[in-house]
């Protein structure tokens, strides 16, 4: 009984034996992505450390939100119609240099807040694009039985370098300096750049070379036509968006908890920890049928622990909760990759991974709006407590409004998923 329950919650990791390039896709991000969760974490804590406000340092995510939007929209066309892996090689490259920039200004001395809005935004563009490459890229590096362990087990390493890279970021700042934290991000995102040159080729199946506009048209179309897309898409964006107070986490840390730039790294780790152990114990996903239903509970969860951590006094109470938060978004996450991947044919995946990537990006930094801007006219406990329980009056609405979503069954995809217009 034992040994049935664990095996079916232990992860398949049969898609990392059996595929070299799934292996080095895996590897490469990995790698790029410590080094980025440490700039996540000294980003806004440099920016609140200048300005001492929490609208400011949520201004972050105004300065990420435009060019990521643009960005995102294009790269979709463009990974339709060109080798994912070069694309992806490009964007890293483009990354160094940024993180580069970040440093160069940190050791300078204190850098003017637009120059950071700037990089930020530069950043945000590219690595946007990066995900839409990557994302798109996963599927064809498996067979289709394996889709679902592979995509667990990405968001499980994913969350994991959300982890370990924020409390690096913080021990980072503490013992050395913010310029330190983004040092380790250029570096690092050297790793993606070898595995990927590494990788065979990744052209898009069945790739049509029509004019870009009208490829953005399509693809829009299709997650317009899709309820299934839509809703997954939906939530998501209202979990991020009330339910991720990251912009808060130094804000929480320095005055609430003083804790310092090591505190920022708990809190922000702390999320990510939950999200692994949840990815990491996903083998029962593998076999759920109504994935749209989960998704929804586990939002709810989501905004509940966000609420009743936003409520403690005490950084390692909060910290607890927050690793419940980030379980529950965890579940959500492979549920909604599943039936995102699931449904969209290869030849526009790219563009489907864009919005998907538009909405998983755009998110948390409506988020650093929302909870910085709340935040300023009340308090950051009031911001993190209203913003959890928007979360879950969300999921009733999406539940109420996108009843195909709510019934989502994996075993008639095509049903739910809808045809691809030819144009």
């Amino acid at each position: 009984m034992i040994r049935r329950l664990l095996h079916s919650l232990s992860l398949d990791w049969r898609p990392l034996r059996e595929s070299r390039d799934f292996r080095l896709l895996m590897i490469g991000a990995f790698i790029t992505g410590l080094g980025t969760q440490a700039a996540l974490v000294a980003l806004p804590y440099q920016v609140f450390i200048i300005t001492r406000s929490a609208f400011q340092t949520g201004l972050i995510g105004l300065a990420e939100l435009i060019p990521l939007v643009g960005a995102s929209l294009w790269a979709g066309a463009i990974a339709d119609r060109m080798d994912r892996r070069r694309l992806l090689i490009l964007c890293q490259i483009a990354l160094v240099v940024i993180s580069a920039a970040l440093a160069v200004a940190a050791f300078a001395g204190t850098p003017p807040v637009w120059l950071l809005y700037i990089l930020a935004g530069l950043a945000a563009g590219a690595s946007s694009v990066e995900r839409v490459a990557r994302t798109a890229i996963v599927p064809n590096t498996v067979p289709p039985e394996r889709l679902r362990a592979a995509l667990s087990m990405s968001f499980g390493l994913f969350q994991l370098t959300a982890v370990v890279g924020p409390a690096l970021g913080g021990i980072l700042i503490a013992a050395f300096s913010i310029g330190t934290a983004y040092v380790v991000d250029a570096v690092s995102c050297l790793g993606m750049v070898l595995a990927a040159w590494l990788m065979s080729a990744q052209p898009p199946i069945g790739a049509r070379r029509e004019p870009v506009l009208r490829s953005i048209r399509e693809g829009l179309g299709f997650v317009r036509r899709s309820q299934a897309l839509i809703g997954s898409f939906v939530i998501d964006l209202a979990a991020m968006t009330f339910g991720m107070p990251r912009a808060l986490f130094p804000v929480l840390s320095v005055e609430t908890f003083h804790a310092g730039a090591k505190g920022t790294g708990l809190l922000t780790a702390a999320v990510s920890l939950g999200a692994t152990v949840a990815a990491l114990t996903t083998g029962w996903l593998t076999t759920a049928r109504f994935l749209g239903r989960i998704v929804l509970g586990a939002v709810a969860v989501w905004g509940l622990a966000i609420a009743a951590g936003g409520l403690m006094t005490n950084i390692w109470a909060a910290a607890l909760l927050f690793c419940v938060a980030g379980a529950a978004d965890s579940v959500s996450a492979v549920c909604r990759t599943t039936i995102s991947q699931s449904v969209t044919p290869d030849h526009v995946r790219g563009r489907m991974s864009s919005v998907f990537s538009l909405v998983v990006a755009s998110g948390p930094r409506l988020g650093d709006i929302e909870s910085g801007s709340v935040a300023a006219v009340t308090t950051p406990k009031f911001s993190v407590v209203s913003g959890g329980l928007a979360c879950v009056a969300s999921c009733v609405l999406v539940g109420i409004l996108l009843p195909q979503f709510t019934a989502y069954d994996a075993d008639q995809v095509p049903a739910l998923g809808g045809p691809v217009a030819e144009t």
